[in-house]
């Protein structure tokens, strides 16, 4: 009787989004995907078959998790890298590994070594324990009012940071144990994202550069190709995103968040692992950017980044008032059968991302519409007209 042939398990630290749209991947791949979440009701738990309950920041939880893995990724940045050190250490490959990842952890980490590299940045500074207040003062005397103050770990959606003209702020958040550092408020025209993928090979692949908008810290529209973004500018952008996967190591994805300034490009933040700003290319590019990170962790060749479609918009779906969602399928669906819809499986608050939808297009505008119809009924149903007037 001969053999089976060994397929690699890809092991996926973290039960968020994130692990539940590679799981779709993973199946068209033939990949087995091995989730470690914390709860059974975590949005990955509900969708792939080899969920191990544990706590990603507990070593011997993560450890028992990686045994029997061939690589292991994240769908989150907060494991302690000393934790991915020592998976590695038991034969395990991590995918960023914890040098890369460190950069998308600490955003102080992460400003220094750009700087270094001479990546353009805002101007930053960390902010000291002794005086934050005089600090902060000569930081604002030098690049104006209001300051932003950023939590150097963790935040996402616009949790950790703070944008404001209370200098004594600092102090308070300092009192509360948040390491702090501080940035210019920068002039932008608008934010941009590159998203790129690098294998263990070295091979590197660049998705077209999109435009994100945000609403009150959340991502709530993200536009593929971004318009009216010249030539020479988008490939400065892809140029600078492979650059930085390869000079920190990345393996797997890199999102390059960016502020589009009057001066040009400067880098806002990093995240090594899927990003909101690539959901459109489920549905609006050749290889998904879950299929694209399993292909890069696997050190696979990279998938074609071509767009499907001349225009992909795609708007994230937040909680509303009701959470009942599947019902308003049909208005949805009916009114646009081309448009895409992506629920995660999360319990819906009110502001929460639960979910996104797609639409593509020839007409930019039209696009856009359909997505944010689709995406505003998922959230209040009948009750989104009484909302715009």
């Amino acid at each position: 009787m001969t053999e089976a042939a060994h397929v690699p398990v890809v092991g996926m630290v973290g039960g968020g989004q994130l692990a539940r749209m590679t799981q779709q991947a993973a199946i068209a791949l033939g990949v087995p995907l091995r989730v470690l979440a914390a709860n059974p009701d975590d949005s990955a738990a509900k969708a792939v078959s080899d969920v191990r309950l544990g706590d990603d920041r507990a070593l011997p939880d993560l450890l028992g998790f990686a045994k029997g893995c061939d690589v292991v990724t994240f769908d989150h940045e907060h494991v302690p890298g000393a934790h991915i050190e020592a998976v590695e250490a038991s034969g395990v490959p991590c995918r960023p590994g914890p040098a890369a990842l460190l950069h998308a952890q600490d955003k102080g980490v992460m400003r220094e070594r750009l700087a270094a590299l001479g990546a353009p940045c805002p101007a930053f500074a960390r902010v000291p324990a002794d005086d934050p207040a005089g600090f902060l003062a000569g930081f604002a005397r030098e690049h104006g009012l209001p300051v932003v103050l950023k939590a150097a770990r963790g935040g996402y959606d616009g949790k950790g940071v703070w944008v404001t003209d209370d200098l004594g702020l600092a102090a308070r958040l300092q009192a509360e144990g948040v390491d702090l550092l501080v940035e210019e408020k920068v002039p932008f025209r608008r934010e941009l994202a590159a998203l790129v993928a690098r294998s263990p090979y070295g091979q590197g692949a660049a998705y077209p550069i999109v435009e994100t908008v945000q609403e009150d810290g959340i991502c709530v529209e993200v536009i593929a190709p971004a318009p009216d973004l010249a030539e020479d500018r988008a490939a400065e952008a892809q140029r600078l995103a492979l650059d930085l996967a390869e000079r920190l190591g990345v393996t797997g994805l890199l999102a390059v968040e960016l502020f589009e300034t009057e001066d040009g490009l400067l880098v806002n933040e990093l995240a090594m692992r899927p990003h909101n700003s690539g959901h459109w290319t489920i549905d609006g590019a050749r290889t998904s950017q879950f299929e694209q990170h399993l292909r890069a962790v696997l050190d696979l060749p990279l998938g074609s980044t071509e767009p499907t479609a001349p225009w992909t918009v795609m708007a994230n779906v937040l909680g509303g008032d009701d959470p009942d969602v599947f019902p308003r399928y049909f208005h949805v669906m009916a009114h646009d059968p081309n448009v895409k819809v992506h629920i995660y499986g999360k319990e819906s608050r009110p502001g929460r991302k639960i979910g996104h939808v797609t639409a593509t297009g020839a007409d930019l505008a039209d696009a856009r519409e359909r997505a944010r119809h689709a995406a505003d009924f998922l959230r209040w149903g009948p009750a989104m007209k009484e909302r715009q007037r």
